[in-house]
């Protein structure tokens, strides 16, 4: 029976990484994929899922207007399987789509994306995957201070802050992943 996976973690825990993997473990077994991810992050060009270890392959990619499910359904090859990276970026229809290509289709979807934002609130497509999946996973990662890693920090010239708009890529902005208890260090010592 098909099932519809979300495994989340805070930026550096190896999402992409899982990502490819599962992709060359389908692959490997004579089977077939379809690799999406979003259109909006273009750091190392559009349609690419580069890992922080520079892997790389090229994926199908979504944006507001692109319907997953009939992209699947269309697609020159009926996959075992549909990949989606930066899930977090996925809109409600979005993930009600994703929904139908497990339900109808009975095609697995895992989805792989971050909880939250450095304001620690959920991205829309984040939400409405926590709130609908058939499996919730935590891919973990660990905070300087060695406590697991759940928030994501966001950097301007070396301070941190929890202001500005959701969906930042690229920039001067940098970020780290932290505990809740680091974060909040962190922004008290921003905010002086």
């Amino acid at each position: 029976m098909a099932k519809l996976y979300f495994r989340y973690g805070a930026m550096g825990s190896g999402k992409s990484i899982d990502l490819l993997k599962v992709a060359h473990n389908y692959e490997e077994k004579g089977q077939r994929v379809i690799i999406i991810t979003a259109g909006i992050d273009d750091r190392y060009g559009v349609g690419k899922i580069t890992t922080r270890i520079e892997l790389q392959r090229e994926a199908e990619i979504f944006n507001s207007d692109v319907n997953i499910f009939e992209l699947v359904r269309n697609y020159k090859y009926l996959p075992d399987s549909v990949l989606i990276d930066e899930a977090q970026f996925l809109t409600k229809d979005h993930v009600y789509q994703i929904s139908d290509i497990v339900d109808i289709l009975g095609i697995p979807v895992m989805c792989y994306g971050l909880r939250s934002d450095f304001r620690l609130e959920f991205f829309e497509g984040s939400r409405y995957l926590m709130e609908i999946a058939d499996k919730i996973e935590e891919i973990k990662t660990v905070c300087e201070c060695g406590s697991k890693a759940t928030c994501n920090m966001r950097m301007i010239d070396g301070k941190a802050t929890n202001k500005g708009e959701q969906i930042l890529i690229g920039g001067n902005d940098s970020y780290k992943s932290v505990c809740r208890k680091c974060y909040k260090k962190y922004i008290k010592d921003g905010m002086k």
